[in-house]
C-alpha cells in the first residue's frame, strides 16, 4: 500500500538562495518541506520560498532535480501559484536542499479556512472551476499532482462583492521527491488518497479527479470523509463511496459523486466537471445580479481563452509597447474583464495587475460597446476617484477599443492613455482598433492551437 512517508527533519534553509532572497518568518510546514516569507532583494517583492530535504545525494541526479524543479517552473496558468525560481542550493555539500521561490498568496490556504467553518455551495463551485481548470492545464502539461489536499489549496484575498478564487500548490513535487528513499513510496496523503492509490497502483489524472473530488466534498460538509489512522482511511474508500449529504444542492451533488467513483473508468472528466461547475457559478451570478443572458454568454467567451491572472506575456507586452511608441501614449492596459474585475494582461505605465470592473460601468452604459474616446477623463465624474486618475500615474485622457471575439463578444479592452487632455484624431482611433484585433488574433491562435493539440 503506497502510503505518505513518516515526517522527516527538514534542513535548516540559512543558506537557500542564498544573495537573492532574504528569508523571514515561518508561514507554513508539512513533513516534506518548511515555507518560508521572503524578500527578493533584486525585483523587491514579497515572495514564498518552499524548501525541500533533497532526496538525491549523487551530482548527476541532483542535476536531473534541478532540471525538473526549472520544467515546473515553467507552467504558468491563473489557478496556479506562480514559480518565479527552482533549483538546488549547494551551499552546504552535506545537505543539498530542493528549494522553490513562488508568489505569495495572502489569503491563506484552504485547510486553515475550513476550521472556521465549511463553505457555502457558491465558494466550492467557484473553487471547482478555479482549481479544476488549472489541475488540466496541469495534466495537458504532463503532470499528475498525487497529493491535492486542502492545504495545497490556497485562496485569494476575498472582497466584498466578489467570488472565492483559489490557486492550487505543490504541482510537480511529488515528481521532484517523490522517488523515495530506501523503498519508500510517497505518493499523496492518506485521507485523500485515489482508491487505486491506496491499492498501490500508479496514480494518474483520474486520480487526481478522486482527491479533488474528496476536498470539494470536505469543503462543502465541514468534516473528512475517510478520517481515521492510514490503514482505516485508506481502506475504507476501497469499501464504499463518498457520502453526500442531502442538504447538498442536486448540481453539486451529481459533480462530486461523478467525481469520486470508486472505479476509476466510471469517473467524471476532469473536462466534464469544469464545465459543470462553470455553469453553476454563472448561473449564481445571474440570479443574484439579474445578468442578462448575453452576459452570460460573454463571460463564457472570457474564460475560453483562459489568460485571467496569468503573468504578463512577451506577445502581448509587444502589442502594448507598440502602441505607446506609435501613439506617443505613457500608459497602454491590454485588460480582459471578467464579472467583477478587469485584469490587466500587459500592461505599460500602470502599477497595479487589476482593478474592479465597477470603476468603469458608467462609462460602459453611457458610451457603449464601441471604442471610448474620452479626451478629459474630467469631463466624466463617475471617472474622479478612478486610482489612475487620481493617483499615479494621474491619467487625464484616454482611448479603450473593446476586444472583439470572432463571435462578437466583448471580452475586454486595449486602453491607450495621456497624462495631459488630449483630442484624439480618427486614425488615431483607428490604429487602436486595429491594434485591438491584432490582441484578439493572438487569442484566436492560441485557443485554435490548444484545441487542434487536444484533439488529436
Amino acid at each position: 500500500m503506497a502510503i505518505e512517508a513518516p515526517a522527516r527533519e527538514v534542513a535548516e534553509p540559512a543558506h537557500v538562495a542564498a544573495g537573492r532572497y532574504r528569508l523571514g518568518r515561518e508561514i507554513g510546514h508539512g513533513g516534506k518541506a518548511r515555507v518560508f516569507l521572503a524578500r527578493d532583494l533584486l525585483l523587491r517583492r514579497e515572495v514564498a520560498v518552499k524548501v525541500f530535504r533533497a532526496r538525491a545525494g549523487e551530482p548527476e541526479e541532483l542535476r536531473l532535480q534541478d532540471a525538473e524543479a526549472k520544467l515546473v517552473a515553467s507552467l504558468n496558468h491563473s489557478a496556479l501559484t506562480t514559480l518565479y525560481d527552482a533549483g538546488v542550493d549547494l551551499g552546504d555539500p552535506e545537505r543539498p536542499q530542493i528549494y522553490l521561490v513562488m508568489e505569495h498568496v495572502r489569503g491563506g490556504d484552504l485547510r486553515d479556512r475550513l476550521r472556521r467553518g465549511a463553505l457555502g455551495p457558491q465558494e466550492v463551485a467557484s473553487l471547482g472551476f478555479d482549481i479544476g481548470s488549472g489541475l488540466q492545464y496541469l495534466h495537458e502539461s504532463g503532470f499528475v499532482h498525487r497529493d491535492i489536499k486542502p492545504a495545497n489549496i490556497l485562496l485569494g484575498e476575498h472582497r466584498e462583492g466578489e467570488r472565492l478564487r483559489g490557486k492550487l500548490a505543490d504541482f510537480g513535487i511529488s515528481s521532484l521527491i517523490g522517488r523515495g528513499e530506501s523503498g519508500e513510496s510517497i505518493t499523496g496523503t492518506a485521507a485523500y488518497l485515489s482508491p487505486e492509490q491506496a491499492e498501490g497502483h500508479e496514480a494518474g489524472p483520474d486520480s487526481d479527479v478522486y482527491s479533488f473530488g474528496l476536498v470539494l466534498l470536505e469543503a462543502l460538509t465541514g468534516r473528512t470523509e475517510f478520517p481515521g489512522d492510514v490503514a482505516t482511511s485508506a481502506l475504507a474508500r476501497l469499501e464504499r463511496d463518498p457520502v453526500i449529504p442531502a442538504s447538498v444542492p442536486p448540481e453539486l451533488a451529481a459533480i462530486l459523486a461523478g467525481m469520486t467513483k470508486r472505479d476509476r473508468a466510471e469517473r467524471l472528466s476532469l473536462t466534464a466537471a469544469i464545465g459543470a461547475f462553470q455553469d453553476v457559478v454563472v448561473d449564481d451570478i445571474v440570479r443574484r445580479r439579474e445578468v442578462p443572458d448575453a452576459e452570460r454568454v460573454r463571460l463564457a467567451a472570457v474564460r475560453r481563452y483562459d489568460v485571467l491572472d496569468t503573468a504578463p506575456e512577451e506577445a502581448f507586452d509587444d502589442v502594448t509597447d507598440l502602441v505607446r511608441r506609435t501613439l506617443h501614449l505613457p500608459v497602454v492596459v491590454v485588460a480582459v474583464v471578467d464579472e467583477d474585475r478587469a485584469w490587466f494582461k500587459s500592461r505599460q505605465g500602470v502599477p497595479l495587475p487589476e482593478l474592479p470592473r465597477s470603476l468603469t460601468a458608467e462609462i460602459a452604459r453611457t458610451h457603449g460597446p464601441g471604442t471610448w474616446n474620452l479626451p478629459d477623463v474630467l469631463a466624466e465624474p463617475s471617472l474622479a476617484e478612478h486610482p489612475f486618475i487620481a493617483g499615479d500615474p494621474h491619467v487625464r485622457s484616454a482611448l479603450a477599443a473593446p476586444l472583439m471575439t470572432h463571435d462578437g463578444h466583448a471580452i475586454g479592452r486595449l486602453l491607450a492613455c495621456d497624462v495631459a487632455p488630449r483630442e484624439f484624431t480618427t486614425d488615431e482611433v483607428a490604429i487602436l482598433e486595429a491594434f485591438a484585433r491584432i490582441v484578439m488574433r493572438e487569442l484566436e491562435l492560441r485557443l485554435a492551437s490548444r484545441r487542434a493539440l487536444f484533439a488529436s
